[in-house]
């Protein structure tokens, strides 16, 4: 969603690159980019000239008079200013030692039902709990059933009642919870195609029958700046304390999200970045200022390694690579563990510099995973663990057991010789990447 505006400042970034010394002159072409950059992504005109204003005063203070290094500084200027308009710090989402009670709120079609099951499923792997859902949109046709159906598909709890009175839903939901021990609970509400009194009556009263820990409202992030007064309106009836941006994969402009902090003071504590049950993640204004700039989100890549790899088969296959041991059977179940991360473009993303390696935009065909993997899986127990044995007539066999050509059984053992070879090296700390190795 934020690709263009990142297009944009980095592009205004790098012209001052090329500058020995920051004067009035180019700081203001540079904040004349920097201006058009966010309006095009519609940041409220607000928040722009605010924003304009202090990076402006920021980069003729003292600081940059003082500086080695002025274009590092602006770069530094642009990253804080743009930290602060996401919200300064990360908010955490409200998880109590005890029982929890989240509700969702928010306008028909923004993805509540969906973010139900995201947060369910984030919340039992991150913080060890044990959710449920309660089906209170009691208006939207099927909307009990799709819930029941996600919460199927997690194997999650889902309680419902035929009722139409969501506060006797709870109610009951409450009770259904204690016999369960389910110690997270997060209420699907009802939305309407546009804010109303009926709905907003609807919702202030399960929220006085109740003691509701969490409010989060949840909001389609390509509806533009109105998105703005979503927020308003509902904060100005509940006591929000989070926003969740949903479709954040999107292709618009976006810039709008940006502003919701700064106008409204509600964080954005969750953002949907696709449409699978793990497609969630918590918001941090430092890690998402780093990604629109293009200086990457190494630490986005380190927590989805953690939560999908076997800790304890990748220390296995860490210990066997410096023995020089690593065989085709672990390379399998590093590429099955692999998969699980997602298509592996949206990982490259997050690499620091990605953008200017032209990395950005590289597609991977999953079917090439298939075919290595389904090369190793007509290999026998003896060959993964002894490539070296792998003849011509063996390789005519593996080819034809999973339906490649016989050059590729070839490519396959070739580049995996190769990377046995550089793991040997590093291991031994023998191993020289051309120009170092990158900061």
């Amino acid at each position: 969603m934020f690709e263009n505006l990142g297009d944009r400042l980095q592009n205004a970034i790098d012209k001052i690159k090329g500058y020995g010394k920051i004067t009035e002159d180019n700081i203001s072409d540079m904040t004349r980019e920097i201006r058009l950059a966010l309006l095009e992504a519609d940041v409220n005109y607000k928040v722009v000239k605010e924003f304009i204003n202090k990076k402006k005063k920021k980069a003729l203070g003292e600081e940059v008079k003082k500086s080695l290094k002025p274009a590092e500084v602006f770069v530094k200027i642009v990253k804080d200013e743009l930290v602060n308009l996401l919200g300064g710090e990360k908010s955490d989402l409200i998880v109590n030692n005890k029982k929890t009670i989240t509700m969702l709120v928010g306008l028909q079609g923004s993805g509540k039902t969906t973010t139900v099951g995201k947060l369910g499923n984030l919340i039992r792997k991150k913080y060890k709990k044990k959710p449920m859902f309660v089906a209170c949109d009691i208006y939207r046709p099927a909307a009990v059933d799709q819930l029941k159906q996600i919460g199927k598909s997690l194997n999650i709890e889902t309680f419902s009642k035929d009722s139409n009175d969501p506060v006797d839903i709870i109610k009951d939901a409450l009770i259904k919870a204690d016999e369960e021990k389910c110690d997270y609970i997060l209420i699907d509400t009802a939305g309407r195609l546009h804010i109303d009194d009926e709905l907003m009556d609807e919702l202030t009263n399960i929220n006085n029958n109740f003691n509701i820990d969490e409010i989060l409202l949840v909001v389609d992030g390509m509806i533009g700046q109105d998105i703005i007064n979503v927020v308003t309106k509902f904060n100005e009836t509940l006591p929000l304390t989070g926003v969740i941006i949903t479709k954040l994969d999107g292709d618009v402009r976006g810039g709008a999200a940006l502003s919701i902090r700064h106008l409204t003071n509600v964080p954005i504590k969750m953002i949907g970045i696709s449409e699978k049950m793990d497609g969630i993640q918590e918001f941090d204004p430092e890690r998402m200022a780093s990604r629109i700039l293009g200086m990457g989100d190494l630490m986005s890549i380190v927590e989805k390694v953690e939560d999908t790899f076997d800790e304890e088969e990748a220390k296995k296959s860490i210990n066997k690579m410096k023995k020089g041991k690593f065989d085709l059977e672990d390379f399998l179940m590093q590429l099955k563990q692999i998969k699980k991360l997602g298509p592996l473009e949206n990982i490259i993303k997050l690499l620091p510099g990605a953008k200017k390696l032209g990395l950005n935009n590289i597609k991977i065909d999953p079917k090439q995973m298939a075919h290595i993997e389904a090369i190793i899986l007509s290999m026998t127990p003896k060959e993964r663990s002894n490539p070296e044995i792998i003849k011509a007539s063996r390789k005519k066999r593996i080819a034809q057991g999973s339906g490649r050509d016989v050059s590729e059984v070839n490519k396959l053992l070739e580049q995996f010789e190769q990377m046995k070879k550089m793991m040997k090296q590093i291991s031994s700390g023998n191993f020289k990447m051309p120009g170092g190795f990158p900061k």
